[in-house]
């Protein structure tokens, strides 16, 4: 066996006791995980859009949100390989997709749809579940969910 002169990482698994001003609640419907979430955006909301990743325990009760990514004014990247490590990172037993279009026209494009699919098919294979994709604008939002688009 050759050895390398360089280390590799441990990981652990363990829950990040910083605490944030969002408290835990429970999302039964998707005005719920929208008012949630917009928690998450302040006057930057028509600005620039960012992903973020909402993790809900098997009663749909919120266990942590992460920040993927804060793109431009139309658009941002979301790895679905970083999406996945954070949703088994975090246990979640259903994971709710979110971003915001700064236009205000919350009408999913082709690529929000593709990648909400995308998305959905590898964390199937690891049990959880894509519950609703919501794309936030400051005054509306869209479901993919309820518009049978999930």
């Amino acid at each position: 066996m050759k050895a390398y002169k360089t280390a590799i990482k441990e990981y652990t698994l363990k829950i990040d006791s910083k605490n944030t001003s969002f408290l835990k609640c429970k999302i039964s419907k998707s005005r719920d995980a929208y008012e949630y979430i917009k928690q998450f955006y302040f006057d930057d909301i028509e600005i620039y859009e960012s992903f973020f990743v909402l993790m809900v325990n098997r009663a749909n009760i919120t266990t942590g949100f992460v920040k993927i990514s804060q793109g431009g004014t139309t658009g941002t990247t979301a790895d679905p390989k970083i999406i996945a490590k954070y949703a088994v990172d975090s246990l979640a037993s259903g994971i709710i997709l979110a971003h915001n279009h700064p236009s205000g026209n919350e009408k999913p494009s082709t690529c929000d749809e593709n990648l909400t699919k995308k998305i959905k098919t590898a964390l199937e294979f690891l049990d959880i579940l894509v519950l609703d994709h919501i794309i936030l604008t400051e005054n509306s939002f869209y479901s993919f969910a309820d518009e049978g688009n999930l």
